[in-house]
């Protein structure tokens, strides 16, 4: 449970450096640090174009005239803000968390993790939005680009307990016939949804143009299943109940769980979704820090 609606000062000291770009073309309002689908006159630059009577004059590419003897204009890349939508899972198993993990349940660290990144995106003046789902409850505060919305992205954050089963499908559903224009989606999860349209459903949102990034969220006895005498393991979502040998189970496990997150893998490559395996025996501050300079050094120089 959180019960402070500040910033980890470690994790704002890790990324006060780092920014973030959006891979994709996103559509906003204002100018930022992101490229738009609409040519303007920024300092990137997207190509040639033959030139035609009213294109701006001072866009002439006079090497290209030297060597073809035809008039060409660049083209630029408009810069943009994004509009974010950052979605964290509430639900009841979200509040699992073992003696080994660094910033307590795995609730916990997707809410410290989400608030360096709307900390981040606020800096650079993009909108950002929250949306916490736990069960059927959704409480959710709408997309802003002013310094002071960062507050109201703590203070749902803070006042949200985990509770009641997953449903992320109906929340992404949701998004889809509500999000217009291109922006990110992310979400922080354990993605224990049993519910079979979700990843179509994030695939979907990437088809339309969104940024789609998905922090899988779990804790470390969940990536190893550490556990030696017989115990009794209880659904943290519903009243079930199960005795377990676990050196009887181990190995079976985790050769389940590997399957598991492999396929989520297999399905964002193949989907063009940015998937991190967050294990919570790290910091949020670190897990965040390496998915920025990762993300950083793919998208190459500017």
């Amino acid at each position: 449970m959180v019960t402070s609606h500040r910033l980890d000062p470690d994790l704002v000291a890790r990324i006060a450096s780092l920014s973030f770009r959006s891979r994709h073309l996103i559509e906003g309002s204002l100018t930022g640090l992101h490229r738009s689908p609409h040519r303007g006159s920024s300092v990137e630059f997207a190509e040639h174009k033959e030139y035609a009577p009213g294109d701006n004059l001072r866009h002439l590419d006079w090497r290209v005239f030297a060597k073809s003897d035809k008039y060409y204009v660049k083209q630029f890349e408009e810069e943009t803000n994004l509009r974010a939508t950052l979605i964290v899972d509430g639900s009841a198993s979200m509040a699992y968390a073992s003696s080994t993990a660094r910033a307590g349940s795995k609730y916990d660290f997707a809410v410290q993790l989400v608030s360096g990144f709307a900390f981040l995106l606020l800096r650079q003046q993009d909108a950002v939005g929250l949306v916490v789902t736990r069960g059927n409850d959704i409480s959710s505060v709408p997309p802003r680009t002013r310094s002071t919305h960062l507050r109201a992205i703590l203070d749902l954050l803070g006042r949200s307990t985990p509770a009641g089963a997953t449903d992320l499908a109906s929340v992404i559903r949701h998004r889809l016939e509500s999000m217009g224009r291109r922006g990110l989606v992310l979400l922080a999860s354990d993605l224990l949804d049993q519910a079979d349209p979700l990843p179509g459903l994030l695939a979907q949102l990437r088809r339309r143009g969104h940024d789609v990034i998905v922090f899988h969220t779990l804790d470390p006895a969940e990536l190893t299943f550490p556990f030696d005498a017989p115990l009794l393991m209880e659904s943290m979502e519903d009243d079930r109940r199960i005795l377990v040998e676990p050196l009887a189970l181990r190995a079976a496990y985790q050769r389940e769980l590997a399957a598991f997150t492999s396929k989520w893998r297999k399905w964002a490559i193949e989907s063009d979704i940015d998937y991190v395996l967050a294990d919570t025996s790290r910091s949020p501050g670190e897990t965040l820090v390496s998915f920025l300079l990762s993300r950083d050094a793919a998208r190459g120089p500017s």
